[in-house]
């Protein structure tokens, strides 16, 4: 049943975004989509509006765009949407070195991992505060902690993300908005860029070191709802975060060496 109160979801065409916005649907919230792919949002709109009447607005949207948090908080403003809730979450990932990517690439993942986002909480924290609650997710990985080659711009990015959000969650720390960071390793979307039928994708899940995006997505939800600061999901996560920690230079000088023969 709708309770009156809205989330807005990025990225919620597919993969994790997708289940974050089935999963508030259910809840009872309704659910602004927010994706450039206008075609399957519109899809999803109807969908959840069907499955558990609630409203369920869709914007197709190109989120590394200069003027796309404003566009995104007008329609907010002009709709009179109680906006409760902000997730983070559309992401890119780019596998080249630096040097060897188009500029207009770059330009991009930082608008899509950094300016957007961080401009989203700027303007719908001050409205969440008006309101007396409001929850927002912010989803980095556990790549920020691997500065490697070939991932560099994805890891670096998402660095910015887990720095940025601790920085609002003191700021934010005795208003009634709470922000929550999602540190996520492997999870089964296409973002993984691992082929959905194979062998080696079954026994990532099956040992734990990949999980679905729905289970990505209920964890994450219920850390967020409990206020908590990050999620790191599973102990093989945690491992990897302190195995980047252990990882010495000459390893990464070589796998350069490896990527550009």
């Amino acid at each position: 049943m709708y309770n009156g109160k809205y989330a807005i979801v990025t990225g919620a065409a597919s993969g994790m975004g997708r289940c974050y916005a089935f999963q508030l649907a259910e809840k009872g919230y309704g659910v602004l989509l927010a994706d450039i792919n206008g075609e399957a949002v519109q899809e999803l709109s109807l969908q959840l509006a069907q499955q558990y009447g609630v409203p369920v607005p869709f914007l197709c949207i190109d989120l590394t765009q200069p003027n796309a948090p404003e566009q995104m908080l007008a329609l907010c403003k002009e709709s009179g949407w109680q906006v409760e809730i902000l997730i983070n979450n559309a992401g890119m990932l780019i596998k080249d070195t630096i040097e060897d990517t188009d500029p207009e690439k770059l330009r991009r993942i930082i608008a899509l991992h950094c300016t957007t986002p961080l401009l989203l909480c700027r303007h719908f924290i001050p409205l969440m505060k008006e309101q007396g609650c409001g929850y927002i997710l912010n989803i980095s990985s556990y790549s920020a902690w691997m500065i490697w080659p070939v991932i560099g711009m994805y890891s670096s990015t998402k660095r910015f993300v887990k720095d940025y959000s601790r920085v609002l969650r003191i700021e934010c720390c005795d208003s009634p908005v709470s922000i929550t960071t999602a540190i996520f390793g492997a999870v089964d979307t296409p973002l993984s860029n691992v082929p959905p039928v194979s062998t080696y994708r079954k026994t990532l899940l099956k040992l734990g070191f990949m999980i679905t995006p729905e289970k990505a997505a209920r964890l994450a939800l219920k850390a967020m709802f409990k206020r908590k600061a990050t999620l790191i999901p599973t102990i093989s996560d945690r491992l990897t975060i302190l195995f980047c920690h252990l990882m010495p230079t000459f390893v990464l000088r070589y796998l350069v060496k490896k990527v550009k023969s």
